[in-house]
């Protein structure tokens, strides 16, 4: 109970995760067992155990019956929240829409940047501050919406929040309309997902009278409707005329309606899939901006290689973008947009491989897992290890992925998995990598320097004045990361 307490405590006040840091410090060990509410819990940083759970041993795991219950009214019948045949049929369904073809198509990246590029400029000429974290929301749910589901949401010609005037919703900056409404609901609900996974078995006890998320699914269902009854309206009017069109001729929206007609099956996997595709890619583009902020001779190089390799006014094609991934790289390393994530034992006890060997005096005898026990793995400390990656863990240096320091990632490329790894790697990884990249490259042809707006950001959202005094990424960070499904700068 008392690690339980220091747990909820640290959430609220702590760097992010800081507290099981700690704790591996302090045992000197890479997994540890918390036997929380009676139960074991196990958590590890090790990057031969997440290896071995998301890769190697990955018949030993699955998503559990515990994490599917904390999401079932958010995501429901979805590629995230599902196992074993029914998640390999939804990712089955969804493959053919992020093959090479597709995400290479940067038509749509083209337009939605534009109006991106042209809000900002708007903005900036004024003088006035920028909610990129929001604008960046708006911009890769309007290119989602259209790129995979052929619907254009238009977010980004809706009202925009004011920086330090706004309403605040659980990640960030809210509109009250219905957007701001749906917007709000979906980020609430994932921060409800999270907070009920630290309740462990209890987390039911505190919704016996009503589900908190219920309302929040009924404001996000009722978003997402029209688009539903579209599609349907649409497949029997093709279906009348004896229409039908070839996966190549179909958005993964008509894919979905040709395949069922049931309005919640089709909701479940537009909100898994909208989930990764606004939350992830706005992620890496709030924290990229933020680097370029903090390090402005970062921005001078890149400037230079995008005005030598590709011009001033040029769009970048699929080509050019490959050789501008080690600023996203280096992003990615330090701010993965799924920090922490958690598996499940099968129904069968399991033995972990030797440790890393990030802590010397670690004992190197296979770890006994039980059956059904909840496993929480650490990216974000993965990444961030001096062992695996040197003394300079912490600094963001772009130039680690050009350099000699390269090998590090290539003779062990497991240390590095923003996007998961093995079986459930992340089906539109690339896709996330295209669109920021593509971003990225046309927001450095128009700017050249990128300051924060500390004045603006609201009471709680910086952080303290005591992190300052602390060693490494906490005592240089100019805001307060968070978590809830994913990463997000706190601003409230």
């Amino acid at each position: 109970m008392d690690i339980m307490f220091k747990m909820i405590r640290a959430s609220k006040e702590a760097y992010l995760a800081e507290f099981y840091q700690e704790l591996f410090n302090q045992y000197r060990s890479t997994t540890l067992n918390l036997r929380l509410m009676w139960s074991d819990t196990i958590i590890t940083m090790d990057e031969e155990h997440i290896k071995f759970i998301l890769a190697t041993g990955f018949q030993h795991f699955w998503r559990g019956r515990r994490q599917k219950e904390r999401m079932e009214l958010f995501l429901g019948d979805g590629i995230f929240n599902r196992d074993d045949e029914q998640w390999k049929a939804h990712r089955n369904l969804a493959r053919p829409f992020f093959s090479r073809d597709r995400i290479s198509d940067f038509e749509i990246f083209e337009r939605y940047t534009d109006a991106t590029l042209s809000i900002i400029s708007s903005l900036t000429d004024a003088g006035e501050p920028i909610e990129v974290q929001d604008l960046y929301a708006r911009f890769t749910l309007d290119t989602a919406s259209e790129a995979l589901f052929g619907e254009r949401l238009d977010t980004l010609h809706r009202a925009l929040p004011i920086p330090g005037k706004s309403t605040m919703s659980a990640k960030g900056s809210a509109t009250k309309d219905e957007f701001g409404d749906f917007v709000q609901s979906f980020e609430v609900a994932q921060e409800i997902v999270v907070r009920r996974s630290g309740k462990g078995y209890f987390w039911p006890a505190t919704q016996l009278l009503k589900d908190d998320i219920e309302p929040h699914a009924d404001v996000i269902s009722k978003f997402l409707e029209p688009m539903i009854s579209r599609v349907l309206r649409n497949k029997a009017q093709m279906k009348k005329a004896g229409i039908v069109p070839t996966v190549e001729q179909s958005t993964f929206l008509d894919y979905l309606a040709d395949n069922t007609e049931d309005p919640k099956v089709i909701r479940d996997q537009l909100l898994n899939i909208l989930l990764a595709g606004r939350d992830t890619t706005s992620c890496l583009l709030t924290f990229v901006t933020y680097f370029m902020a903090l390090h402005p001779e970062v921005v001078q190089k890149m400037r230079e290689e995008v005005f030598k390799f590709i011009g001033a006014t040029r769009a970048p094609t699929i080509d050019d973008i490959k050789e501008l991934r080690y600023m996203i790289n280096e992003t990615l390393r330090l701010f993965p947009p799924v920090p922490i994530n958690q598996r499940e034992v099968r129904n069968r006890p399991v033995l972990f491989p030797k440790s890393d060997g990030t802590f010397l005096e670690e004992s190197q005898a296979p770890i006994y897992a039980p059956a059904n026990t909840v496993v929480i793995y650490f990216q974000w400390f993965t990444h961030r290890n001096p062992t695996l990656w040197g003394p300079d863990a912490d600094v963001f240096d772009p130039e680690r992925w050009l350099d000699d320091r390269l090998r590090t990632f290539t003779e062990n490329p497991m240390i590095f998995t923003p996007f998961s790894a093995g079986p459930r790697i992340c089906i539109g990884q690339n896709y996330a990598r295209n669109e920021a990249t593509f971003f990225l490259v046309r927001l450095l042809q128009q700017y050249d320097t990128f300051t924060l707006a500390p004045e603006v950001q609201p009471e709680g959202s910086l952080p303290p004045p005591e992190w300052k005094r602390a060693v490494g990424r906490k005592g240089i960070e100019k805001l307060r990361p968070a978590y809830a499904l994913t990463l997000f700068a706190k601003v409230r």
